[in-house]
């Protein structure tokens, strides 16, 4: 609990409640009661005298002569609720009030606002009630004992929880008989109303006919009305807009028309400007492109030679150095002979030892013969001739067996030296086939080297006839595409062509595609001729003027028209001017240097030769103006022409900047691409047939690279397989020779042992026909047998030594001898080996850096290539997209040109239409809005939103029975209304509004207000029928309820006091050793109403009246109600002010034993002056207040000593 602004508690106060008992002490005044009043409080204690106050505000700190009064009061109490106890979704609850000074309260539970009523019930489910009864202050064991009886049933019903339904039930019964009056004055109104309905009825019938057939007449006016204003406006409108249209599409037109002459001039300047640049961009693009190409190629070849090149060898064995190897061997061979002379020592010393075992073991033998003969004849004598017979057969069986051993380890030796033959054998055979290996691997070197080299050259080839046929293609696509822009151009849009493709009689041809132009003159030439070559060509004046006819007709424009009559020409200039005039122009070319005839330069049909003789007549060709200029000087009868297409005349001069090619210079390129075009063609399929040939002799050298190749990897396989042969030849070869030296020293072995087998065997026979023939003797002397017997194991140990010694110094030779001689074959093989690895290693060396020189500048290279050619290309691209867009464009904007000129002749017929039309339209609107408002007082804008064509027709009052269809709108989704009814029709609504006004006539007079009256009787009397009728339920409802919650109180009641009575007798038992304590129903009959009285006998007393008993008997009587309760219907904690202060030792301990009991289920809180009592809490508060009037809290958790300790 935290306490702020309470009482004596200014600053902010925090108890943290420990499980079990807590005491809270210290001295009188200094506020440990506060604390009692603060949990009372915060749990809805709204009794300012049960808090020790006068009033409310008391509760708020009132200031001291040091600290100033505070402004609210808040009390926090948190619980723990982890298991459930209150009825809320919360592992911890937190409930807090507020009071503020100015009368201001605010609950909260966790922080959220709430009402003191919420907090209650939800206290009271865990029986903390609105009776604190859990809460035992000052004064509160005299209030349990002065109590009645029902209100000690109160107590108990708090702690069972049902105190809140009780007080609701109540509540319930107070409504319920306010309800009943309201309930018989509703049954009167309702009565009343009913007997009024039947005669209100009847009239509103007839107004509600009168009502639909008035709508009908207006409705039915103003719809035809509306439609008449609609279709005139939407007419004018439909005029103003399409004159506007008209206007507007008039400025439209003239605008396009000379943005579009405009544009078509600047066209052909850019589409002549943009050819060059294309032409120069698809240069660069092909050339970059092979280049590319040609270093692809090269840069694939340098890879693939440096990647074969690059590929190491095996390299050889560090191990099997050939240096190392002869060093091995000389090191074994002089090993080998030291062996040689231990050898022989060894021997030596074998010999010696071998002739002392002898003569020691022979008479070793001898004196055992003799000691065992005599030994045996007398153990054979007692252990019978059967078993020594046994024992023969068995020695016989050992000695079969170890001469089956011996055969067996003979057949292993012969087997053993067949292998290591067989393998010694197969060991030299591969030594002399490495050899022949490694002399093929040579040649196969140089075939793939001189098959490399010739595939090089024929990629070399072939880039090169692949750069010559990209740059023939290249060549052709570039006359491609200037034959077709030099086409394009030959396509005037004027009469001209309109002309031609008309193909009327006597029409030839253009006049640029008849005519032959030495080359260098075109433009002087076409200049010369002016209009006409450009023009047409007529066979006949006739024809020429049919010709204009047609194009006046068709409005194709203007036309020039050359008429070919007549066979006087011939198509040159011999003989056609005029004789003074020849002579000038002649003149004139030989005076001014560089100066031609002009007839001279023009070939063409023989039919244009009079034509032409007469518009060249006079023309001298000359190179620039300044030769004009002395020609006109020397004869200003004769008309100068520069090769830039300046004429000069004597009255007249024209020239200055070109705009565009002349159809003369157009034709004459287009005749000089063609021929280019030829060419270029021939030569790409002349390249093409070589390029085919060419790759198919890569192919053949491609497939002699990779077989050179093939050979020389499947060589380098078969090198390897035997080398990795050899190794395990000699591996088996070694195992051989040691698996003869085992057998070698097993035979010995097994020698060895048949000998002995062999002796015992003639031992025990000999012994077998010496017990058969000797008689008994006693037994013989030990001592001379037992001498020999260790001089003997001495001779055998030392031969056994030697013959060791010697075995090993036999196979530490064979070893070595073999060791070194395969040394001294390897270090031959291996030297050779090396010698020829490293010749190849440094010509792959060299070969493989002069490879991945090129590919890395290859690379370089390639890099800066690739980048060239992605901007050629874009240059390309944007030069050829610029030039189809500039064509496409011009041909557009020609075309485009033609067809303004022809509507906008049309648009300015068509603007002045329709005006008297139209005002006569305005005139009848005018005349129906003023109807609109005379009869129907409806402005035209009320009619048309209202009463439009485009408004659905509802359906009038008189069509539906429904009394309440005019009041139900039917929404969509969103909440929009929908319209209802059907769709305007003009007919109909005028047969509906002819019909109405028959109608209206024959329903006479009418009451206007029945029917407004009537509904608003008719929906009171149905709203007060349905009102009774729900009171009636609403009130069964309850009184079944309460039934219900009687039912269920007395159920609670009865188990809470049966277990209170039964804990009160046990209490006050303990409390009053031999004395007697009940609780007693003053009606048992109706446990709904019933109070308890409290009866009390101590021991050796007879009363039983609580005002007859002492005072400390009475507050432990009343002490053991509240334990009784608190045992029957345990609440979540207790808190006891002072309950122990009237009670003497005794009592004290009894009561304090019960303390402990209530320890196990719930917290107490003990406010106490007494030591017992402090002794056992769990945790103490102690609480002082000092010179300035403010509670201060200290707080100590004791640590309990565990029961009987």
């Amino acid at each position: 609990m935290t306490v702020r602004g309470f009482k004596s508690f200014a600053s902010a106060t925090t108890f943290d409640f420990e499980p079990g008992v807590t005491a809270v002490v210290g001295p009188n005044g200094s506020g440990k009661s506060n604390v009692v009043d603060a949990l009372a409080w915060v749990m809805g204690e709204q009794g300012a005298k049960t808090l020790r106050g006068g009033k409310m505000e008391d509760v708020i700190f009132a200031g001291t002569a040091g600290r100033p009064p505070l402004g609210r009061a808040h009390v926090a109490l948190t619980i723990d609720n982890a298991d459930g106890a209150l009825p809320i979704e919360y592992s911890e609850v937190t409930i807090s009030r507020t009071l503020f000074r100015s009368g201001g309260s605010e609950y909260a539970i966790n922080g959220t606002g709430c009402r003191l009523l919420d907090i209650q019930e939800l206290l009271s489910d865990s029986g903390l009630g609105k009776e604190m009864h859990v809460i035992v202050g000052q004064g509160q064991l005299d209030k349990v004992l002065h109590a009645t009886a029902e209100d000690r049933r109160g107590f108990i019903e708090e702690a069972a929880g049902i105190l809140k339904h009780r007080r609701r039930k109540e509540k319930t019964l107070r409504k319920l008989d306010a309800m009943s009056a309201n309930l018989a004055r509703l049954s009167d109104l309702t009565g009343e109303i009913r007997r009024q309905l039947t005669p209100l009825g009847k009239q509103a019938a007839v107004a509600r006919r009168a009502q639909a057939v008035q709508f009908d007449v207006r409705d039915a006016r103003a719809r035809l009305l509306a439609d008449d204003i609609t279709t005139l406006t939407t007419a004018v409108e439909r005029d103003e807009a399409a004159e506007a249209a008209l206007k507007s599409r008039r400025e439209q037109v003239e605008a396009q028309l000379t943005a579009g002459r405009t544009r078509q001039a600047g066209l052909e300047q850019e589409s002549a400007a943009a050819t060059p640049v294309l032409n120069t961009a698809r240069d660069t693009w092909y050339q970059l492109s092979a280049t590319r190409e040609k270093l692809k190629s090269l840069g694939v070849l340098a890879a693939e030679r440096r990647r074969h090149l690059g590929a190491a060898e095996d390299a050889p064995d560090p191990s099997r150095d050939p240096d190392r190897l002869a060093g091995q061997a000389a090191r074994l061979r002089s090993e080998e002979a030291e062996l040689d002379l231990a050898l022989e020592e060894r021997r030596i010393g074998l010999e010696t030892a071998m002739e002392i075992k002898e003569d020691v073991e022979s008479a070793v033998r001898a004196e055992e013969q003799r000691v065992r003969e005599l030994l045996r004849a007398t153990a054979d004598r007692r252990e019978g001739l059967a078993k020594l017979a046994g024992q023969v057969a068995a020695a016989r069986s050992r000695v079969e067996s170890a001469e089956a051993e011996i055969g067996r380890l003979h057949q292993g030796k012969a087997a053993g030296s067949e292998r290591r033959s067989e393998a010694a054998r197969e060991f030299a055979a591969l030594e002399s086939q490495v050899a022949g290996v490694e002399e093929g691997e040579e040649s196969l070197d140089a075939d793939y080297e001189e098959a490399a080299a010739a595939l090089a050259d024929i990629d070399e080839q072939i880039e090169e006839l692949t750069a010559a046929q990209r740059a023939a293609e290249r060549e052709r696509d570039s006359l491609t595409a200037r034959r077709e822009a030099l086409a394009v151009g030959l396509l005037r849009k004027d009469g001209s062509a309109q002309l031609l493709e008309a193909g009327l009689p006597g029409v030839l041809s253009a006049v640029a595609g008849m005519l032959t132009v030495a080359s260098g003159h075109e433009t002087a030439i076409a200049a010369a001729l002016g209009a006409a070559a450009e023009g047409v060509a007529v066979g006949s004046a006739d024809a020429a003027v049919a010709a204009l006819e047609r194009i006046k007709a068709d409005d194709g424009g203007r036309v020039t028209l050359l008429v070919a009559e007549g066979t006087g020409g011939t198509g040159t200039a011999a003989g056609t001017a005029g004789a003074a005039l020849a002579d000038e122009v002649a003149a004139a070319a030989a005076a001014v240097a560089g100066a031609g005839v002009g007839r001279a330069q023009v070939d063409g049909p023989a039919e244009l030769g009079p034509v032409l003789d007469t518009l060249l007549d006079g023309v001298v060709l000359v190179p620039d103006l300044a030769g004009a200029r002395s020609v006109l000087e020397k004869f200003p009868a004769l008309t100068a022409v520069t090769a830039d297409g300046d004429v000069l005349a004597a009255l007249s001069v024209r020239g200055g900047s070109a705009t565009a090619p002349s159809l003369l210079e157009l034709q004459a390129a287009v005749d000089e691409t063609d021929a280019r075009l030829r060419e270029a063609t021939a030569e790409g399929e002349r390249t093409r047939f070589a390029l085919v040939a060419a790759k198919a002799q890569r192919a053949a050298a491609a497939q002699a690279e990779s077989d050179a190749l093939a050979a020389l990897h499947e060589s380098d396989a078969r090198l390897a397989a035997v080398a990795e042969r050899l190794g395990s030849l000699g591996a088996t070869l070694r195992s051989a020779e040691g698996e003869a030296e085992r057998h070698e020293l097993a035979l010995s072995v097994a020698g060895a042992n048949l000998e002995k087998e062999q002796g015992a065997l003639a031992e025990i026979a000999a012994r077998l026909a010496r017990a058969q023939e000797s008689p008994e003797e006693a037994d013989p002397s030990m001592e001379d047998r037992d001498a020999l017997a260790a001089q003997a194991t001495a001779a055998r140990a030392v031969e056994m030594e030697s013959r060791l010694a010697l075995r090993t110094t036999e196979e530490q030779l064979n070893a070595v001898r073999s060791r070194a001689a395969a040394l001294e074959r390897a270090a031959a093989t291996e030297r050779a080996a090396r010698e020829q690895a490293a010749q190849r290693a440094r010509r792959r060396r060299f070969q493989a850096r002069k490879a991945a020189a090129v590919a890395a500048g290859v690379e370089h290279v390639l890099a800066h290539v690739e980048a060239s050619i992605e901007l050629a290309a874009q240059e390309r691209d944007a030069a050829e997209e610029l030039r189809a867009e500039r064509e496409v464009e011009l041909m557009a904007v020609r075309a485009s040109t033609l067809e303004l000129e022809v509507e906008l002749a049309k648009l300015t017929d068509s603007v002045h239409r329709d005006e008297l039309a139209r005002a006569a339209r305005r005139l009848r609107i005018e005349a129906l809005e003023n109807k609109a408002v005379e009869e129907l007082g409806l402005t035209v804008d009320h009619l048309l939103a209202g009463y439009g064509p485009e408004t659905p027709v509802p359906p009038g009052p008189g069509e539906s029975t429904d009394k309440w269809a005019a009041l139900r709108v039917a929404v969509d989704d969103s909440g929009e209304e929908i319209p209802e009814g059907v769709p305007f029709v003009r007919a109909e609504q005028e047969k509906r509004l002819k019909r109405a006004e028959r109608d209206l006539a024959a329903l006479g007079k009418v009451n206007p207000l029945a029917l407004e009256e009537f509904a608003a009787l008719e929906e009171r009397h149905q709203f007060l029928s349905t009102q009774l009728e729900d009171l009636k339920s609403s009130r069964k409802d309850l009184m079944d309820i309460i039934k219900e919650v009687d039912q269920r109180v007395e159920e609670v009641f009865s188990a809470a006091y049966a277990d209170t009575a039964v804990q009160f007798e046990r209490v006050f038992g303990r409390l009053f050793p031999g004395g007697e304590g009940r609780l007693v129903l003053t009606d048992p009959s109706d446990m709904l109403t019933t109070g308890i009285e409290v009866e009390a006998r101590p021991a050796g007393k007879k009363i039983k009246r609580l005002s007859l008993l002492s005072g400390g008997e009475r507050s432990l009587t009343a002490v053991a109600l509240l334990v009784a309760i608190f045992k029957a219907r345990p609440s979540p904690f207790y808190v006891m002010d002072e309950v122990e202060a009237a009670l003497d030792d005794t009592n004290l301990g009894r009561l304090i034993t019960i303390f402990e009991e209530l320890r196990e289920s719930s917290q107490l809180i003990i406010i106490t002056h007494q030591k017992r009592t402090m002794e056992v809490a769990d945790a103490l508060y102690g609480v002082s207040m000092r010179g300035d009037g403010v509670s201060t809290v200290i707080s100590q958790r004791l640590d309990r000593a565990p029961a009987g300790a």
